[in-house]
């Protein structure tokens, strides 16, 4: 998905799951278009309350791959006024954020981050940490792995998840790219500034 896509979403995460009935017509579009498997469908329908199937629907569409998005806005035609308000959203221009605050050299932005800079990272993530994952291309079913093989801390299943994120990525996991999906999980650079700081 996206990542200007993944923010609106994530923008207005409360307010979707205030206003969507997403059994009655959202769910079945996104399966018949492919977006959802059978399993992520029982997933979303396991849950006791609209608002939580809808909670359940926002953290799995950012992983559906590129088409997710566009199918989303395609499942709301019984929700006119919220399409219409998400691509409101993304016509306006973005305001300057924590993204121009960020003051790392070059040479620190390339490089790929150590063990102890992934450890110190997932202290500070706190409730955002499967946001940032999600946004680094990670899958549920990943993110399921961790919170479960680490269900008393969400510091080790942070730290695990990022660890699997270096590893399938190889050269590709940079303090760069990091920084890219912290922004988009609305955590400021400073946190990451920190972490370098710290594990220099």
């Amino acid at each position: 998905m996206d990542p200007a896509h993944r923010a609106v979403l994530r923008k207005h995460r409360l307010e979707l799951s205030g206003q969507l009935l997403v059994s009655e017509t959202i769910v079945p579009f996104l399966y018949q278009e492919e977006i959802l498997t059978d399993a992520q469908v029982e997933d979303i329908e396991s849950r006791s309350t609209e608002r939580q199937k809808t909670l359940r629907l926002l953290d799995l569409l950012p992983s559906r791959g590129p088409r997710a998005f566009q199918s989303f806005l395609g499942s709301l035609q019984d929700f006119s006024w919220v399409r219409d308000r998400l691509l409101q959203e993304l016509q306006t221009p973005p305001e300057p954020g924590p993204k121009d605050a960020c003051w790392l050299p070059e040479s620190v932005l390339q490089r790929v981050p150590s063990d102890r800079e992934l450890s110190q990272l997932a202290l500070r993530l706190g409730a955002e940490w499967e946001s940032v994952l999600l946004d680094l291309g990670l899958s549920a079913e990943v993110l399921f792995r961790c919170r479960s093989d680490h269900s008393l801390s969400s510091q080790a299943a942070a730290l695990a998840g990022l660890v699997q994120w270096r590893r399938a990525e190889g050269k590709r996991a940079t303090v760069e790219r990091l920084l890219q999906s912290l922004q988009s999980a609305g955590i400021h650079s400073a946190v990451l500034e920190d972490v370098l700081n710290v594990s220099s």
